[in-house]
Parts: structure tokens; C-alpha cells; sequence
């Protein structure tokens, strides 16, 4: 049985072999592990957005971790190791609907791969990655908000606009945009 450190949040079997054998040599993808705070876990998402000055302690990402792994079948969090360290991220969120028939729809959150890293196919295989998890959770589809900038590379992965993305925040407005997420 593995160690609390090396849990990990969910079934590595539904990532495809297909996309864990597609990546260059020396690389991994895998489900969050309990241990992942040690490994970059926040210098990776930190890429994509502001995760807290000071990041969250090893405590609090453990944390969150529980709460994750307590919501069974509701989080999917995966990352791509290198050398014992990560670089990259990727979520997939399940949304529970009463429409299309008590459907499920994957949300696909917290893309980030470490700049050193970017360019070499990472961020496709971790789209991959996610859609064979959401078509092994039988969602009948997958959704994700992304900047402008970014639309191409979402385009290329199949994606497609289909609306507007609108957002009311409930907390006090940021100085700092960045911080807003």
C-alpha cells in the first residue's frame, strides 16, 4: 500500500495508455500525489496565476487535498513529473447536471506547464490526458474559460467558441488584475 505521501487522488487507470505513452522520455503523467507540494506543485500553477503570497503551505495544499479526495469521482487533478519535479497541471472538474439526462460535464481547469518546459507537446498531452479521464467518467462533454491569447492552442486541441464567459466576484476587487483569477 503506498504511503499518505503518495497517495494519489484518483485511479491512474483512467489516464489512456495512449497519451502515457505519447510523452517524451523522462516525463510522467499521473494523478496528484499527497507529496506533490514538494515537487513545484505552486511554482507550475504560478505560471498560469497568482496562488498566494506566500504560496500555501504544505499543510494547506494537504489540506485541500483531503477535501479533494473526499469528494470521490468530483476531482481530477493531474500532473506531468520531470525529474522529480513537476511541470506541469491540469484539472478536470465533474458538474452533476438534472439536464441531458443527469449528464455529466467536465470543466477543465488549471492548465499550466512550467516555461522551461513549454513547447514540447506537454500541454496537449495534458489536454488529452483530461479528456480521457472525462470520457472514462462518461461526461457527455467538456467546457473551459480561457483568455484570447490562448484560444488558438484550445482550437487545436478541438475546442471551439461557444459563448461568453461572464464572472461576478465575491470578494473585494484586487489592486492587482493578476490576482483576480
Amino acid at each position: 500500500m503506498a504511503s499518505s505521501e503518495e497517495t494519489l487522488l484518483f485511479p491512474a487507470s483512467l489516464i489512456s495508455a495512449e497519451v502515457t505513452g505519447s510523452l517524451p522520455a523522462g516525463f510522467v503523467i499521473r494523478p496528484l500525489s499527497r507529496g506533490d507540494h514538494a515537487r513545484g506543485f505552486y511554482d507550475v500553477l504560478s505560471v498560469l496565476t497568482w496562488v498566494g503570497d506566500p504560496a500555501p503551505s504544505e499543510a494547506e495544499f494537504r489540506a485541500r487535498f483531503d477535501e479533494m479526495t473526499a469528494a470521490a469521482g468530483t476531482y481530477y487533478f493531474l500532473v506531468i513529473e520531470h525529474v522529480g519535479r513537476i511541470v506541469g497541471t491540469g484539472e478536470l472538474v465533474i458538474e452533476r447536471k438534472f439536464i441531458h439526462k443527469h449528464g455529466k460535464v467536465g470543466h477543465v481547469e488549471e492548465i499550466a506547464i512550467a516555461k522551461e518546459h513549454q513547447g514540447k507537446g506537454l500541454g496537449f498531452a495534458m489536454m488529452r490526458a483530461l479528456g480521457s479521464v472525462a470520457a472514462g467518467t462518461k461526461c457527455y462533454k467538456t467546457i473551459l474559460n480561457c483568455g484570447l491569447r490562448n484560444e488558438p492552442f484550445y482550437a487545436r486541441c478541438g475546442y471551439r467558441n461557444s459563448g461568453i464567459e461572464m464572472s461576478r466576484y465575491l470578494e473585494e476587487e484586487a489592486a492587482d488584475p493578476y490576482r483576480r483569477g
